[in-house]
């Protein structure tokens, strides 16, 4: 039941994500001059939540674009209406719906869905993970330096030792691929295809990765936080790998590799 209504609501969504895409929108700015929020995620965020309302009104809510609703409930969803809002409203089609749901504070599953590349990611604890319903797994690579690595930059910048700029300068120094989307649900999806051998961003919010983490953990690969200690995604740092070049590009991200 829990899948099901995952399902329905990502893909309800993703629906009102295409009927916008590439059309005519209204946008508005949050914190930071290109933290951008449209029409689009607003009706997405609607149609999102009336699914999961319907099948479970007494169930906990997250989403980026309206307030939290807390319950007694043990079980939480953890929406992103459109992650990728500024590929979105340029037309880019890298962007997509992120749903999580978590049980007693653990990710119990997840769903991102690009509709535009018509990509399904799913994935439940303990059942692997899948793109469209075909079962994925992370990569190989064995070290950083022969890796190709994604990340994302913070719309408003903070300044702090190994920052995002210092280390993308330390890793495209000695040449490794370092790649920028601009949606981090997309950016952790790829790792679990096996796409990208590791992604590392310095400033998230939990809709953001929720679903995404999962995905990785199921398709074989560690997520943890910028220092290697256990994950949540309710604190801003993230790491998440093939597992292989974890602990390396944990070193490269904390300064100790150069």
């Amino acid at each position: 039941m829990y899948k099901q209504t995952l399902i329905e609501a990502t893909e309800a969504g993703a629906s009102e994500l295409m009927r916008f895409f590439n059309g005519t929108f209204t946008i508005s700015n949050k914190e930071g001059i290109n933290n951008l929020v449209t029409e689009a995620d607003h009706a997405a965020d609607k149609a999102i939540q009336e699914v999961i309302k319907k099948s479970f009104p007494g169930h906990g809510i997250v989403s980026e674009e309206t307030a939290e609703k807390v319950t007694d409930s043990e079980f939480k969803w953890i929406i992103d209406p459109i992650d990728g809002t500024v590929n979105f409203a340029n037309g880019i089609p890298i962007c997509c719906v992120s749903i999580g749901l978590e049980q007693n504070g653990k990710m119990l599953m997840g769903a991102v869905y690009n509709p535009i590349f018509k990509e399904f990611y799913f994935a439940e604890r303990g059942q692997g993970s899948t793109l469209n319903d075909k079962k994925i797994s992370v990569s190989n690579k064995t070290e950083v330096l022969r890796s190709c690595l994604v990340t994302g930059f913070p719309y408003t910048y903070l300044d702090q030792p190994n920052g995002p700029l210092q280390v993308f300068e330390r890793l495209i120094r000695k040449g490794i691929p370092v790649r920028r989307l601009g949606s981090a649900a997309i950016d952790l999806c790829w790792v679990a295809a096996g796409r990208f051998d590791g992604f590392y961003e310095h400033q998230l919010n939990a809709w953001d990765s929720a679903a995404g983490f999962i995905i990785v953990e199921e398709a074989g690969g560690k997520v943890t936080d910028l220092k290697g200690d256990t994950y949540s995604p309710y604190q801003p740092g993230i790491i998440a790998t093939n597992g292989v070049i974890h602990d390396e590009l944990i070193e490269w991200v904390q300064g100790n590799i150069s």
